[in-house]
């Protein structure tokens, strides 16, 4: 391209050209045109210019919005993962602190071995020589009726008690004469209820195969439920070879409480029964099974001199499905006793930790706000 400053020079000298010379005519012309493109492209040129920066300045307004609105995420997402930090340590310090309180006010049980568990199972929530290896008396009868269930037994067949039912190692007294006769079902009522020891050896007797393939189902049952520590040679729980721990009977109870018969009969209060023509007035030997202030959904007890005062149940305490198991119990009350401490213990437990998680100054952290969202 020539330079403007030259085209104005060379048209100066153009003009001093003689007026008839047709070369200053076609010089003069070609000048001219040659001016009047530059001009364009110089135009031309600086709209190109100014239309490029005008672009980018839009460009420019176009993302701020979008880098505002990341920045604003980026911050709420950090927030947030500081929240839950808060929160997550929050948790650690309310879990340590509910279990140091439960350290510090452990119920005062009484009886020798005791065990509160989760229906579940899991960790403890409270136990008490709770592997030890000791006599159980009658709350073997949770496993004689778990027996006689599974050989699905006709419940109306008639059950009689004989010479062989009665107790002869101990001499425990019984209203069921021999001769008597009842229905399995009466059979299974008295001996979860009332802990009639009659009615549990008479069941056993009735099992196919007899009493020899009855302890032998006992035992095989008891190795399936895992329970290791456990030993039966009688269907009542008279004979004080019949051992276990308080964690083999959670299990225990765990498994028997999956029967719906054992749990209705188990935690029936009182009951008429006839008996040879007779009719029979029963009662529970736990009393907490009568009581408003508890929801027992399975019970048994027992009691021999070389067991003491036994106790299992599965129960509701603090909104809480939970197995206890009270054994070794010394005294008439003390197995009741201990039950409702351990209830009142739970029950101020989660007073303690609902009190604990109120909320704090921090709780108003808990709600964020996404920019774009409502």
């Amino acid at each position: 391209m020539i330079p403007v400053i030259n085209l104005r020079k060379m048209f100066r000298n153009i003009c001093f050209l003689p007026e008839t010379s047709l070369m200053r005519i076609a010089l003069k012309t070609a000048l001219f045109v040659a001016l009047l493109g530059v001009s364009l492209l110089a135009v031309e040129s600086t709209q190109a210019v100014e239309q490029g920066k005008a672009r980018l300045v839009s460009q420019k307004n176009k993302l701020k919005p979008a880098v505002s609105r990341t920045k604003a995420v980026q911050v709420a997402k950090k927030s947030k993962s500081s929240l839950l930090a808060q929160q997550k340590l929050s948790s650690r310090s309310l879990s340590s602190s509910s279990e140091q309180w439960q350290l510090t006010h452990n119920p005062a049980v009484q009886s020798g071995s005791a065990l509160v568990i989760a229906l579940g199972g899991g960790d403890a929530l409270f136990q008490k020589n709770a592997n030890l290896i000791a006599p159980i008396a009658s709350i073997t009868k949770l496993m004689t009726a778990m027996v006689v269930l599974d050989s699905s037994p006709g419940l109306q067949a008639p059950i009689t008690i004989s010479d062989d039912d009665v107790d002869t190692l101990r001499g425990s007294r019984s209203r069921l004469h021999v001769g008597s006769v009842m229905t399995r079902e009466s059979a299974l009522l008295l001996a979860l209820m009332s802990s009639e020891n009659r009615a549990a050896n008479a069941l056993a007797r009735h099992y196919p195969g007899g009493m020899p393939a009855f302890l032998a189902a006992m035992n095989i049952k008891a190795q399936a439920l895992g329970m290791r520590d456990t030993r039966f040679e009688d269907p009542t729980g008279l004979n004080s070879n019949n051992v276990s721990t308080a964690h083999d009977l959670a299990k225990m109870v765990a498994a028997a409480h999956r029967y719906p018969l054992i749990r209705e009969l188990s935690t029936m209060p009182e009951a008429t029964v006839e008996v040879g023509g007779r009719e029979l007035a029963y009662r529970n030997t736990n009393p907490l099974v009568k009581s408003t202030a508890w929801d027992v959904g399975l019970s048994k007890t027992g009691y021999i001199h070389e067991a003491g005062k036994c106790l299992v149940m599965q129960a509701r305490l603090a909104d809480q499905p939970v197995v206890i198991v009270l054994l070794d119990s010394v005294g008439k009350l003390t197995r009741v006793g201990d039950a409702n401490r351990i209830k009142r213990w739970m029950e101020s437990t989660q007073t303690h930790t609902q009190v604990s998680r109120k909320p704090s100054t921090h709780a108003a952290l808990a709600r964020e706000v996404v920019p774009g969202r409502s």
